[in-house]
C-alpha cells in the first residue's frame, strides 16, 4: 500500500507548492529550535517575543525560497544544485533577517522585533541542515520502498573516479528506472584507491579478476575516462575484456545532451575501439577550397561510402549536390535523413549508371564540375559466380560516365576503388582494376582530371564481417571465418569518405591514391574480440567455424607498395602509388571489346579480362583452370609489372 502510494507519488511528482510549504513548516520548527539552544534547552526566555518574530522569519524565508527557486526541484532526483539552492535561500534569509533587525535598532521600533544575532546563526544552520535531511531522507525512503524485496538488476563497476566517473555514478543512480548498484570505482590513482566516493570503494585495477567479478555478481563495467588517448583506452579495455562482464563507455563531454549525460547515451564498446590503429586527421581547408561553389555529383550516393561522402559533401558550401542512385528505398532512406538534419540543397536521382540516355541528361542539366564515382558491384563471391554483371556494372558503367564526363569538361573525377584491384585474384577486383586502366586512358585526353583512391575494407558497410559477426551473435553462433590466418586492414566509413575528399581536392590528376592504413588485422581475433564484448566467452558460449577461402578470397589483402614504388604527399598517411606503364591504345581497344560483347558465358568474360590485367590469377575459383591454360607464376609475374607487394 505504501510503495503503491509513493508510487502514484513519484509519477504525478510533489507539487512545488507542497514543498515550499514544507520548506516553511521545517524552518519554523528551526527557530523554535534555535531558541531552545540557545537558552540551554530551557524556557528561560520571552516565549511572546519568539512568536512575534516567527512570522516575520517565515515571510523573510518564504521570500528567499521564491527568488532561489530551491522548492521546484524534484526531491526524489535531489542533487548537489538543489542544495546548492538551499543554501542559498538559507544565506538570503538571514541577510534579510540581519537586516529586519539593523532597520529596527534605527527606526526606534518596539524591542520585540530585534532577534538575537547568535538566534539567526543557530537558525540558519538548523534550517539548511534540516531542509537537506528532509530532501535526503525522503530520497532514500522512495528508493527504499520502491525497490524493497527486489535485488538491484546489475551491479556495475565505473573505471575511473575522476569528476567523469562521478557524474556517471550520479546518472546511473539516479534513474529510477535502471535499478542500477555501482560497486566501486577502478582508478590508477594511487592517492585514490583505498578512499570512498559516496560510500562507494575506490580500488585498484588488480582487483578485476574473475572471482571478484563472480563474488559481487558484477554484469557491467563501465568507461569513465575523458582525458584518454584511444589508444590507452584500447590497452585498458583489453585488460577486462577477458572476464564475463559487458563492457561499456561513456561518451566524450562535447558529444553530452546539451552538457548532460544520459543513460542512454553509455553504449557498449565496439570492435572499432579495439582495432589497433591510430585515426586519421584530415585536413579541411583544402576541400572547402575545391568545393566552393561548385556542382558536384555522387553516383552509388545511397551505398555505405557514397551516403557518407554524401553527409560530408553537405557540410560544405557548394551551388549544387545530385546524389545518383539505383536503389531506390536506400536513396529515399538517405533523402529523409539528410531533411531531418537541416540539409536540404541536394538533387536525388533514381538511375543506373549503365543508362547512358538517362547520365547525358543529367550531364546536360546539372553541368557537374566535380564527380565522385562510387557506383558499384562490390562483393567477391556473389561476382565471382557473375562475372558478366560485374563488368556491366563496374567496368562500363565506369566508362560512362567517364567518357561522359570528359565530353562535358568535369574539372575532377573521383573514383572509388579498391586494395582488391592491386593483383586481383577475383572478378570483382578485376573489374575495378580494368576501370582504373581506363580511366588511366582517358586521363591522356580532354580536361578532367581523373584521381584514384584504393583502401581496405570498412567497418560496417554493406556485408562487411562486422555486421555479420553480430547477426550472428544475437543468433548464438556460431562465428564464420573462412582461415584461421586470413587478415584484413580496416578503416571507418567517415575516414574512408575524408580521404575520397582529400584526394580529391589534392589529385592535380592521374594519380591513385593509397592508404597506409596501419597493421592488418587477423579476423579469428577480432571474431573473439567481439564475442568477448558481448560479455559471452569462445568456446563456451559461441564457437568459431573454419569455413574455408571463398572463391576468389584472398589470405592477405595488398594495399600499399614497397618504397619505391610510392610518392608522398602533403599528408603521412596519404601516397601516390606507382603503376607500371600500359599501352593506352591497346588497353582501351580491349576495354571497348569487353564492354561492348555479348559475352555470357562466364569462362568467355574472364579469359578477355585476364587478357586485359596480366597480373589478373585466379584464387580458389573455377576460374584457375584458365590461369592453368596459359601458366604464369604469380609472384614472378606481379613482381615482373611492378604493382604493389605487402610484406605479410
Amino acid at each position: 500500500m505504501i510503495r503503491e502510494f509513493f508510487y502514484r507519488t513519484g509519477r504525478r511528482y510533489a507539487s512545488k507548492w507542497t514543498v515550499l510549504c514544507i520548506d516553511l513548516c521545517i524552518v519554523s520548527v528551526s527557530f523554535i529550535l534555535a531558541y531552545f539552544i540557545r537558552f540551554n534547552l530551557s524556557f528561560n526566555f520571552d516565549v511572546q517575543r519568539l512568536w512575534t518574530q516567527l512570522p516575520i522569519v517565515v515571510l523573510l524565508f518564504l521570500l528567499a525560497f521564491l527568488i532561489s527557486g530551491s522548492y521546484k526541484g524534484v526531491v526524489r532526483h535531489t542533487g548537489i544544485k538543489d542544495i546548492y539552492a538551499i543554501f542559498n535561500a538559507v544565506c538570503l534569509a538571514s541577510i534579510g533577517a540581519i537586516a529586519v533587525v539593523m532597520a529596527n535598532r534605527f527606526s526606534g521600533f518596539v524591542d520585540e522585533f530585534t532577534i538575537p544575532l547568535s538566534i539567526i546563526i543557530i537558525n540558519s544552520l538548523l534550517a539548511f541542515l534540516a531542509l537537506s535531511a528532509s530532501r535526503y531522507v525522503f530520497k532514500i525512503s522512495y528508493e527504499a520502498i520502491m525497490n524493497r524485496g527486489e535485488a538491484p538488476a546489475k551491479n556495475m563497476i565505473i573505471y575511473g573516479a575522476g569528476e567523469s566517473g562521478i557524474i556517471t555514478y550520479n546518472t546511473l543512480t539516479n534513474h529510477s528506472k535502471m535499478q542500477a548498484k555501482v560497486i566501486g570505482f577502478i582508478d590508477n590513482n594511487r592517492k585514490k584507491v583505498g578512499k570512498q566516493i559516496n560510500g562507494v570503494k575506490v580500488y585498484d585495477k588488480a582487483i578485476l579478476t574473475s572471482d571478484f567479478v563472480k563474488f559481487n555478481n558484477i554484469s557491467e563495467i563501465i568507461f569513465s575516462i575523458q582525458s584518454i588517448s584511444p589508444k590507452q583506452l584500447r590497452t585498458l579495455v583489453n585488460e577486462v575484456v577477458d572476464l564475463p562482464v559487458k563492457v561499456k563507455i561513456v561518451p566524450p563531454v562535447e558529444d553530452w545532451i546539451n552538457g548532460e549525460l544520459k543513460v542512454s547515451q553509455i553504449k557498449r564498446v565496439q570492435i572499432e575501439d579495439l582495432l589497433d590503429r591510430p585515426p586519421i586527421e584530415i585536413r579541411n581547408s583544402k576541400v572547402m577550397k575545391d568545393f566552393d561553389d561548385k556542382v558536384i555529383m555522387v553516383t552509388g550516393g545511397a551505398g555505405s561510402i557514397g551516403s557518407e561522402l554524401v553527409r560530408q559533401i553537405c557540410k560544405y558550401n557548394y551551388r549544387a549536390l545530385i546524389v545518383v542512385d539505383q536503389a531506390e528505398s536506400a536513396l529515399y532512406d538517405l533523402q529523409q535523413e539528410l531533411k531531418q538534419a537541416g540539409f536540404f540543397n541536394f538533387v536525388p536521382i533514381v538511375g543506373d549508371i549503365r543508362d547512358k540516355n538517362k547520365m547525358r541528361i543529367l550531364f546536360e542539366e546539372y553541368r557537374p564540375d566535380r564527380i565522385f564515382h562510387a557506383a558499384a558491384y562490390k562483393h567477391v563471391p556473389l561476382m565471382e559466380q557473375n562475372p558478366y554483371e560485374a563488368v556491366k556494372i563496374n567496368v562500363a558503367g565506369t566508362k560512362t560516365i567517364v567518357d561522359l564526363a570528359v565530353e562535358y569538361d568535369v574539372e575532377k573525377f573521383v573514383f572509388v576503388s579498391t586494395d582488391k584491384a592491386v593483383n586481383p585474384t577475383n572478378v570483382m577486383g578485376a573489374t575495378k582494376r580494368i576501370a582504373e586502366m581506363y580511366i588511366s586512358c582517358r586521363q591522356q585526353e580532354g580536361k578532367t582530371k581523373f584521381i584514384t583512391t584504393r583502401f581496405g575494407n570498412v567497418l560496417g558497410s554493406n556485408g562487411s564481417v562486422i555486421p555479420l559477426f553480430r547477426k550472428q551473435i544475437e543468433k548464438g553462433g556460431p562465428l564464420t571465418v573462412t582461415h584461421k590466418d586470413i587478415t584484413r586492414y580496416f578503416m571507418t566509413i567517415p575516414e574512408a569518405s575524408q580521404l575520397v575528399l582529400e584526394a580529391g581536392a589534392m589529385g592535380k590528376g592521374g594519380e591513385i591514391f593509397i592508404f597506409d592504413m596501419g597493421e592488418s588485422v587477423k579476423i579469428l581475433d577480432l571474431a573473439k574480440n567481439m564475442i568477448r564484448l558481448s560479455g559471452l566467452h569462445y568456446p563456451d558460449d559461441i564457437d568459431i567455424k573454419i569455413t574455408g577461402l571463398r572463391p576468389g578470397e584472398k589470405l592477405y589483402e595488398e594495399l600499399l607498395a614497397n618504397g619505391e614504388n610510392t610518392l608522398p604527399t602533403y599528408h603521412d598517411k596519404i601516397m601516390i602509388s606507382k603503376v607500371r606503364e600500359i599501352d593506352y591504345s591497346r588497353t582501351r581497344t580491349m576495354i571497348d571489346e569487353l564492354c561492348i560483347s555479348n559475352l555470357f558465358f562466364k569462362d568467355n568474360v574472364v579469359q578477355l579480362m585476364k587478357s586485359i590485367v596480366p597480373e589478373y590469377i585466379s584464387n580458389n575459383s573455377d576460374f584457375c583452370k584458365l590461369d592453368q591454360k596459359n601458366p604464369r607464376t604469380s609472384p614472378k609475374s606481379k613482381s615482373e609489372v611492378g604493382f604493389p607487394q605487402l610484406n605479410n
